[in-house]
């Protein structure tokens, strides 16, 4: 008895390791900021909950992600859309409507065997802030028009305005943004450093103004005011899950079962979601649990 037991066992172990290794392996990949480590995390939890065996790696680079997608070094990534047409695909005419800014690089992205999956409801777009204290004292500014203007009446002050370090190198970042609005910005106006510090620099009072994430929950936390981008120079930045054709052919249930969870994804929620990390520092998994525990996305029936 004992040594059927122990082959019984033995069996059970064998058969369970068999399933794990049958098991579909997703490389994901996610960039260097708190929204992308929390949506790597939601989609390796539920989707590890669907059969897959989901492996992040994170702390990326835009253009490493990229290279590591087109090379299939990784298998999919929460991608935006203005990020692929403009760094990726170099566009620089402006789309009419979010949905032409999908379409566009979903065509162009098919051409290098990427697919844009069903996109989220939020767009995680760039914009221009001031700290409470700048905003009252400074009424007038609303638009980054106005905060323009008062660089050239001012000119002679300097107005130190934080910039991440990638979007102060990258195409569609700061040589775009100072030509499409003349911005009257020396060297000694800028200071380049980590995306988390511009905030923290906002909150402190550091600096004048600040480049920030419209779907950062910090916003509200620190009392941030948002300028309109007047002359509309921030393109649209819809997030959706971008899976390479090859994994996608060898599993076709990953569009169907990605669908209900991008269209779930709003501004608000991500805002909530990303206060969650940077405000109150709950563990990125932590909040990707809590969340699919509260709202797991509802599957479609065959």
């Amino acid at each position: 008895m004992k040594r059927i037991a122990l082959l019984l066992g033995a069996a059970l172990l064998f058969a369970g390791f068999a399933q794990a290794a049958s098991k579909p392996v997703i490389r994901l990949g996610a960039r260097v900021f708190t929204e992308q480590t929390v949506l790597a995390e939601i989609t390796a939890q539920y989707l590890n909950q669907n059969g897959f065996d989901v492996r992040i790696t994170g702390g990326l680079g835009s253009n490493l992600a990229r290279s590591a997608h087109e090379t299939g070094q990784l298998d999919m990534v929460w991608e935006y859309t203005g990020v692929s047409l403009v760094s990726y695909n170099h566009v620089d005419e402006r789309m009419p409507s979010a949905a032409a800014t999908y379409a566009r690089v979903k065509e162009l992205d098919a051409k290098k065997d990427l697919i844009w999956l069903t996109p989220s409801k939020f767009s995680n777009t760039y914009a221009l802030a001031l700290p409470r204290k700048v905003a009252e004292q400074y009424p007038q500014i609303n638009s980054i028009s106005e905060l323009n203007q008062l660089l050239r009446d001012e000119k002679d002050r300097p107005h130190v305005v934080a910039l991440d370090t990638e979007f102060a190198n990258r195409p569609d970042g700061l040589v775009g943004l100072t030509e499409t609005y003349d911005l009257q910005l020396t060297r000694r106006d800028i200071r380049q450093m980590d995306a988390g510090l511009v905030y923290t620099a906002l909150r402190n009072g550091q600096v004048f103004s600040g480049l920030v994430y419209t779907t950062d929950g910090r916003l509200s936390a620190f009392d941030l005011k948002l300028l309109e981008d007047d002359k509309h120079y921030f393109p649209d930045y819809t997030a959706a899950p971008v899976v390479r054709k090859a994994v996608l052919d060898a599993n076709p249930q990953l569009a169907s079962l990605l669908k209900p969870l991008a269209e779930q994804l709003d501004d608000e929620t991500m805002r909530q979601l990303n206060a969650k990390v940077d405000v109150e520092h709950q563990s990125p998994g932590k909040v990707a649990a809590e969340y699919l525990r509260q709202h797991p996305p509802a599957q479609e029936q065959p």
